[in-house]
């Protein structure tokens, strides 16, 4: 039987907790684009991870078969 391949895209935007959580990063946590609009608050939080919502995971879960 052949190993699952992981999809390495996946891989590198999701990560798994040490309670076993998977993890993404926020929406615009990566973007610096009009970021003046937005409060300090709004960015603060963006900086923080975020958990995957339960409907999202069914679909990442066979893309990522060792991590979760």
């Amino acid at each position: 039987m052949p190993k699952i391949r992981t999809h390495r895209g996946t891989a590198k935007r999701v990560k798994v907790s040490a309670n076993g959580v998977v993890q993404h990063r926020h929406q615009f946590s990566g973007c610096g684009h009009i970021m003046s609009k937005r409060t300090r608050k709004r960015k603060r939080k963006f900086r923080k991870d975020m958990p995957v919502f339960s409907g999202d995971l069914k679909r990442l879960a066979p893309t990522i078969p060792y991590l979760v």
